[in-house]
């Protein structure tokens, strides 16, 4: 049988790299490691790359696996959601992982300007009705939330099988002149200029088989 999720809640309060805003608080007033992340949890003074809406944590641990030189922090607001990738992380003594509880769009309370130096937006809900485009990961508003705490040089991933959300993205970097770094539609059949591409989540497996395509997008801020 499953843990449920009032029992992954309890799992998640015990693993020593999950961090949540506790007593029903949605914004932390003094969050500890904003801005001492690599001194104070870390403490091996490697780059810290963020997954944001990162559900169960694959792309997270995913990374972590592949790339020993970088610390990986994945952020949701479902903790029962990041309970697997969590309590893998742990079971498997991985380091250079850690995931946060939290809305996206309080980022700039657990990270300090400059402290994040890559974000990864593997497969975002498209929020297709005009009316939720602000919801969008990448809209302007969002956009302006990850300069917040993006370094200079940083870089913003994107991989999506919705060629909607691919198009809205692209739109909005032309709107707002930013810089499109790559740009390669359909990975399996076109090329993955990333080696992190390769890795598959549930869902992606699932959609591979429905035949969709997979799409990549890397840009700065």
């Amino acid at each position: 049988m499953g843990r449920s999720k009032l029992d992954k809640f309890a799992d998640n309060r015990g693993f020593p790299n999950f961090f949540q805003v506790e007593d029903g608080r949605i914004v932390p007033e003094n969050f500890p490691l904003r801005g001492c992340w690599d001194r104070e949890f870390f403490r091996n003074g490697q780059p810290i790359v963020l997954e944001l809406a990162c559900g169960r944590g694959e792309y997270t641990v995913g990374m972590a696996e592949r790339d020993a030189q970088c610390n990986f922090i994945g952020v949701d607001r479902k903790g029962a959601r990041m309970w697997k990738g969590c309590k893998y992380s742990v079971e498997q003594g991985m380091p250079n992982v850690a995931f946060v509880r939290t809305q996206i769009q309080y980022l700039p309370c657990f990270f300090a300007e400059g402290e994040v130096q890559e974000i990864w937006i593997t497969f975002p809900d498209p929020q297709p009705r005009n009316c939720k485009e602000n919801k969008r990961l990448t809209s302007e508003y969002y956009l302006s939330v990850y300069r917040k705490v993006l370094a200079d040089g940083g870089c913003v991933h994107l991989k999506t099988d919705s060629d909607f959300f691919l198009d809205f993205t692209l739109e909005t970097l032309q709107r707002l002149q930013l810089p499109v770094l790559c740009l390669q539609r359909d990975i399996y059949r076109n090329g993955m200029p990333d080696s992190r591409l390769e890795i598959k989540t549930y869902y992606e497996r699932m959609w591979l088989e429905q035949g969709k395509a997979i799409h990549y997008l890397k840009f700065a801020l």
